[in-house]
This record gives C-alpha cells, sequence and structure tokens, in this order.
C-alpha cells in the first residue's frame, strides 16, 4: 500500500515538474519571439532611414533662411527664386506652356512642391521628358522660363539645381529628395485649387 502511494506520489511530480517544464519553454518561446520581432522592427526602421537619408547632390545651391510672408508684390534677387516671400494663393501644379507668377509659384514650394523651369527653344525631347517627369506627380510644376542661367532649373524650398539636359540622373534625385520635404514650411499643403489651369495632356 505504502508502495502504490509513494509511485501515485512519483508520477504526480514528474507530470508536474514537466507541466513546468512546458510552461518554461513556451516562455522561452513567446519571449525569443518578441525579441526577435523588435529586432525585425529596429531592422525595418534603419533600413527605411538609409533609403532616405539625405545625400550630397552635386551642384544643389542651398539658399540661407528665407521668410515666408506673404505679399503680392515681390521682387526676388534670384531668378527662379527660390522661397522668400510670396502671393497669397499658389501656383496649381502641372505643365504649362507659358510662364507663370513667380510669386504664385514660390507658395507652391512652401507646400513642397518642386518647380521644374525650362528655357524657350529647348529641343522638344527635352521638354517632353520634363513633361513626363511632372505628371508622375501632382507635386511638381513645370513652366518655360525665360533668361534662365541654364537650360532646365529645378527648384525646391531652399534648395535649387542648374541642369544641361533632363536625362541627367541629379534631377531624379533632387525631386526624390526634396519633393514634400520637411525642408520646405507646409509641405502636405495642396498645390491644386489655387491659381492656374495646367495641361492635363499635351498634343501636337
Amino acid at each position: 500500500m505504502s508502495k502504490a502511494i509513494t509511485n501515485r506520489k512519483t508520477r504526480r511530480q514528474r507530470s508536474a515538474s514537466s507541466r513546468a517544464r512546458a510552461f518554461l519553454s513556451l516562455d522561452r518561446i513567446i519571449i525569443g519571439g518578441s525579441i526577435l520581432g523588435s529586432l525585425a522592427i529596429v531592422g525595418v526602421i534603419a533600413l527605411n532611414s538609409w533609403m532616405n537619408r539625405p545625400i550630397d547632390i552635386q551642384g544643389v545651391e542651398r539658399l540661407p533662411s528665407i521668410s515666408g510672408v506673404h505679399q503680392e508684390a515681390v521682387i526676388y534677387s534670384q531668378l527662379p527664386p527660390a522661397g522668400g516671400p510670396h502671393a497669397s494663393v499658389w501656383q496649381n501644379c502641372g505643365v504649362y506652356l507659358e510662364p507663370v507668377k513667380d510669386a504664385a509659384a514660390v507658395h507652391s514650394l512652401e507646400h513642397g512642391a518642386i518647380w521644374l523651369t525650362y528655357r524657350p527653344g529647348l529641343p522638344d525631347a527635352e521638354v517632353a521628358r520634363l513633361r513626363e517627369i511632372t505628371w508622375q506627380s501632382d507635386s511638381r510644376l513645370l513652366n518655360p522660363y525665360p533668361a534662365l542661367p541654364s537650360p532646365i532649373v529645378v527648384t525646391a524650398w531652399g534648395y535649387q539645381l542648374r541642369l544641361d539636359r533632363a536625362d541627367d540622373g541629379r534631377l531624379a534625385q533632387f525631386v526624390r529628395q526634396y519633393e514634400r520635404a520637411a525642408s520646405a514650411p507646409e509641405p502636405t499643403g495642396f498645390c491644386s485649387g489655387g491659381e492656374g489651369q495646367p495641361f492635363t495632356s499635351f498634343m501636337g
């Protein structure tokens, strides 16, 4: 009788020990999974930060801190302007066949838009490429601009890049880095519902 009781007690102890080991293993799995999940999240954040890091684009001119007050009549010292006082109504983004008002375009820059300008007389193939780039986003503005310092000038709030050709790889880098960037005072602002009627397509 004593031996039977001892055996039952031993089995209960073994069962309890097995359950304890099972719970311990489960805890280890949960903790291990949590650690791996945390490491994965940290890795994704680090990768995203690395992919979106600012890069040094050769030729980009950075302007000093500039005020963004509303002012209808503005004379800019730099053309095209890359910031500063501007009209109270922004220029609608899109493609234009004629020059637009500087003060309205600068307001669009304040909203994080990219302003692409080109010399009148630029070869048709170059202009067509600029239009394609502009139509890829609703935060881009394109128009001819007389007396540019180079065939093409691309501008963001506080930054500007002069180019000779539309297929220059720095153009895509500039757009990617500065479009809707935090360097603009209001990077989530509208680029529609303002001034101007851009072309949605071009024939001829």
